[in-house]
């Protein structure tokens, strides 16, 4: 699946564009996950050039392992699981604020 679309790099900030916004200011533009096991990418910044996204990851380890990082979205696109089902985006994914799936993440 195609992860970036148009619209998307449209939304998505530069990198480093929102370093003194609070997360609650912080808007996830898209969301990345792993329809056959865990993982998932909430994507707050984008960088065209690189193919790289910024956001919220979650791999499933617990919510003390979960962070604010770098990903590759050629590496996210390349990965195919166990049913030959690669990483997906959330076709239906309303913007949000960082905060919200911070503290949903944590509980």
């Amino acid at each position: 699946m195609k992860l970036i679309t148009r619209e998307i790099i449209e939304k998505a900030p530069a990198f480093h564009s929102q370093d003194e916004k609070s997360s609650t200011e912080i808007m996830i533009v898209a969301k990345f996950f792993n329809p056959c096991g865990a993982g998932t990418w909430y994507m707050t910044e984008y960088d065209s050039e690189k193919k790289m996204g910024f956001g919220w990851v979650s791999l499933g380890f617990g919510p003390e392992c979960d962070e604010l990082g770098y990903f590759s979205i050629d590496e996210l696109e390349s990965i195919e699981g166990p049913l030959k089902i690669g990483i997906e985006r959330d076709i239906h994914w309303q913007p949000r604020p960082l905060s919200e799936v911070m503290s949903a993440n944590l509980v």
